[in-house]
This record gives C-alpha cells, sequence and structure tokens, in this order.
C-alpha cells in the first residue's frame, strides 16, 4: 500500500478562513461591542484550532464507520477484523455526535461540519471513492488484508490531526478527546499491525 502525505494545508487555511469570527473570545470590561453570544467560562472557549479539530474529524470518523460497515456485511472476513471493524464503529458514532454538539454550541454553521468525502481521498489517511469501492468489491480475504492496511494509514492520519489539537487547542473537552483519540488508535494501529502479520 503507497504511503500517503497528508495535504491539509489549503483546506485548513480555507476552513479557518471561513470560521473566522466563529471563536471564542473574552470581552474587555465595559466593551459594549461584545457580542452577546460571546462565551467566556473556561469550559465552553474554544479557538479555531478546536473546531478546525471538530471540523475535520467528523467526515474522518464518518468514513471510518463506512469502511467499518462495508467489511461487516461480508462472508469470509477474519473473525478478529469483524471485532474489530465493530469496536471502531461503536467508539467513533458517540464521538462523531459529541463534536457537532461542540460546533452547534460555538456557533459553527451546518455547511461548516457537513463536509462530505469527496475530494478528501489521501488526505489524513482519507480513502478515495475508488479505494472504497476495491474494498467494497473484495472477497472476504483479500478484504480483511485490504481494510487492515486502509485502516492503518485512516488511524494515522486521525492521530496526527489529534496531535495538532493537543497542542494548539484550548476547549478541555476537545483536547481530551483528541488525546483519547491517540491513545486508542496507536493501541488499534498495534493490533492491526499483528493481525496482518498473522494473515
Amino acid at each position: 500500500m503507497k504511503t500517503r502525505i497528508p495535504a491539509l494545508a489549503g483546506l485548513a487555511l480555507a476552513a479557518t478562513l471561513a470560521l473566522a469570527g466563529c471563536t471564542s473570545t473574552t470581552p474587555e470590561p465595559g466593551d459594549e461591542s461584545a457580542p452577546e453570544s460571546t462565551l467566556s467560562s473556561n469550559a465552553a472557549e474554544f479557538n479555531d484550532a478546536d473546531v478546525m479539530f471538530a471540523t475535520m474529524m467528523i467526515p474522518h470518523h464518518e468514513q471510518a464507520i463506512e469502511m467499518s460497515d462495508i467489511i461487516l456485511t461480508k462472508d469470509g472476513v477474519d473473525p478478529e477484523v469483524l471485532e474489530l471493524a465493530q469496536e471502531i464503529k461503536d467508539a467513533q458514532g458517540p464521538e462523531i455526535k459529541l463534536q457537532q454538539g461542540w460546533l452547534e454550541s460555538w456557533g459553527a454553521s451546518a455547511s461548516m461540519h457537513g463536509m462530505d468525502h469527496s475530494g478528501m481521498g489521501g488526505m489524513d489517511g482519507m480513502l478515495s471513492p475508488e479505494e472504497l469501492a476495491e474494498l467494497g468489491a473484495a472477497d472476504g480475504p483479500t478484504a480483511s488484508r485490504m481494510f487492515l492496511e486502509q485502516m492503518i494509514a485512516h488511524h494515522e492520519g486521525a492521530v496526527e490531526m489529534a496531535e495538532v489539537e493537543v497542542t494548539d487547542g484550548l476547549n478541555g473537552e476537545a483536547t481530551a478527546l483528541a488525546q483519547d483519540i491517540i491513545t486508542a488508535q496507536n493501541d488499534e494501529i498495534d493490533r492491526m499491525r499483528d493481525m496482518l502479520a498473522r494473515l
């Protein structure tokens, strides 16, 4: 499987510009121009890195679930691969809803976090439509190996995005989720590499 090189710079810049004005700030005393929606508590504070993290991680998680659904409907898939696919689906579904709630509370529009997967192939491990189709068309044993190879790259991309959030994010809940993703998905990467060595 060829190595994917993250290519988020252009998309990140565009999304950051689109999100200008969404970042929470604390108004100066006596500043009558401060918007009524300003969030001042530490729990509600956020910055562009937090919004970018959630905006990009939602479609990333959605594709991981799509990949898992493909595997879970196939015959002849390795039982350990099936177990892992179900675990990924069960873990990432609630995380999507959590991040969608954050974006709504932060004032990010639905169009910002309703990004589809088109044009994201190769970015942070995201599969292209053609790669998804290949996974769907593969027989069980072939799909088992293909899923592991693709999901390793997918997880590596998520870990990179989460590391940026841990470093640059402001919102405590978002940075905590990012750290959880780093820990959980690195563990799953190790498991998947062990499975590949056995298949």
